[in-house]
């Protein structure tokens, strides 16, 4: 009995031992095939089960492989990965095949790249949280540091991103702080010079956008490290050191993106875009993180090796997203870009139409970039941005939106036809997707756990806003309409003191 005691306590030492995210990836890999059992025929019922299985243990092993034998990681290589997908693509239709309609295979096909898609994302990013370090905060002496804040009509709120700059962790001798008035209407320029002294400077021009008010406050900026942040944004207290942080040991790093969280999480709307943020956005830019070619720097911060952003003439008017544009620009040039937790607060639409605005410049602004930089889309010598970085951003962009839209036209299909219960095993089989992918981000970011209630609107209704909006825009790009500057409606002030959200 002693004897059996002693092998249950070696087993639950054991158990305890293994870090439970990697049993919940395992689950969350097999979970979602197994909803489907109960409206499957038999002669699918093995080869769905069959295939869930080969995922939870290729995602497994993967896991495994990343956090326990670092020996191996050289056989997870990128070419490998995005061969094992495939070949998961192309295994989901067949040995699902039982005679499917044409609809029914351009849904199967839907439902693979959306899943493949997601998981590949979610394994690297956590492959990156286990294998390195975006926490690290620089040692003395730091690098000289200019922040350039372009405003426009930003009264009430540039103040606001000056304090949180001033009250910032960085040596007061190594930092200075340009404020650039773009041609203001109301009363930007005075709030902004009520700040003036040693660290803050404020320049005035003529309005000309956010592209040529950064140009202009880089002809003033002398810092080794040219950092923007938008007028309406609150850096974190660690923020500018934690960003600066990776320029130190890496001279080929000429751009650093930033942790972004919404401010103002008081409303649905607005609990929906921190979870598009923290699944969509961050996890994203984490996984390209791992190869250095993370494709935005945020406007909202974001921090350059002044040489890399001069290298390539700063900033352009061709796009209406100059942030993607320069950041393009940068790894083009042959420099890495990479993300750190530096975290900046920004104040998210809280209406539908301020949404709408918002989505639209930077929809038409991603294809209006992406069609500017398409050259590397055919050109090899542009390494992992050719392979990896752009056709993935052109999945997420196009092919994603069409699929959701295909599957959504499916469902309703079923609806029409009486076939209920395959309408709610869907549902539910495309939530619980979203729910682990959502959780998996949650625990990588240390978001709020309370944001995965709004999964299921990734599912129906926020989801299918955005690729909408998404396509339509692709429209709009192709049609070369005379494309202007949409801003988002400005919200309820808050107080400078309001306490960030936990």
């Amino acid at each position: 009995m002693s004897r059996v005691a002693a092998v249950g306590a070696r087993l639950w030492t054991r158990l305890r031992s293994v870090r439970w995210l990697s049993v919940a990836l395992f689950l969350s890999a097999v979970f979602p095939f197994w909803l489907l059992v109960g409206v499957m025929d038999d002669g699918s019922l093995y080869a769905v089960a069959g295939f869930g299985l080969l995922m939870a243990c290729y995602v497994g092993w993967s896991y495994y492989v990343v956090t326990y034998r670092p020996w191996y990681r050289g056989v997870f290589g990128v070419g490998t990965l995005a061969l094992v997908l495939c070949g998961y693509a192309v295994g989901i239709v067949v040995i699902g095949w039982v005679a499917p309609s044409p609809i029914q295979f351009v849904h199967l096909i839907a439902i693979a790249l959306i899943f493949i898609y997601y998981w590949f994302i979610a394994l690297i990013a956590i492959y990156h949280d286990q294998v390195s370090d975006s926490r690290a905060t620089p040692s003395p002496p730091y690098p000289s540091l200019s922040v350039l804040v372009p405003a426009y009509n930003e009264a009430g709120y540039v103040s606001r991103a000056i304090t949180s700059l001033l009250e910032a962790e960085y040596p007061t001798e190594q930092i200075e702080i340009i404020v650039i008035d773009d041609g203001s209407t109301d009363e930007t320029a005075a709030e902004a010079r009520s700040f003036d002294s040693d660290l803050v400077r404020v320049v005035t021009k003529a309005n000309g956008g956010k592209y040529s008010a950064l140009n202009y406050g880089l002809l003033f900026a002398e810092g080794e490290i040219i950092a923007t942040v938008d007028a309406d944004s609150i850096v974190a207290p660690d923020a500018l050191t934690r960003i600066v942080a990776p320029f130190a040991d890496d001279p080929d790093l000429g751009a650093v993106a930033s942790n972004v969280t919404i401010w103002n999480r008081d409303s649905l709307l607005t609990r929906c875009q921190q979870l598009e943020y923290t699944i969509g956005v961050n996890i994203y830019r984490r996984m390209l993180d791992h190869f250095g070619i993370v494709l935005i720097v945020p406007g909202c911060l974001g921090a350059y090796r002044r040489d890399a952003l001069e290298g390539v003439f700063a900033y352009d008017p061709e796009t209406l997203t100059e942030d993607f544009d320069v950041t393009m620009k940068v790894l083009r040039s042959g420099y890495r870009v990479t993300v750190s937790d530096a975290r900046v607060y920004t104040e998210a639409p809280d209406t539908w139409a301020s949404l709408y605005n918002q989505r639209l410049r930077w929809y038409r602004g991603n294809y209006m970039t992406l069609f500017k930089h398409r050259r590397v889309l055919v050109d090899p010598s542009y390494g992992l941005l050719h392979r990896l970085a752009v056709p993935f951003r052109l999945v997420e962009m196009f092919f994603l939106p069409i699929a959701t839209w295909i599957i959504l036209g499916f469902i309703v299909w079923l609806a029409l036809t009486g076939q209920v219960v395959q309408v709610l095993a869907l549902f539910v089989f495309f939530t619980s997707i979203i729910v682990l992918i959502a959780a998996l981000g949650i625990l990588i970011e240390g978001e709020d756990w309370r944001l995965l209630v709004y999964a299921p609107l990734f599912v129906v209704g926020y989801k299918h806003f955005h690729d909408a909006l998404n396509l339509k825009c692709l429209l709009d790009v192709l049609s070369n309409r005379k494309l202007d500057w949409t801003q988002a409606q400005r919200i309820e002030q808050r107080r400078a003191d309001d306490p960030p959200p936990k």
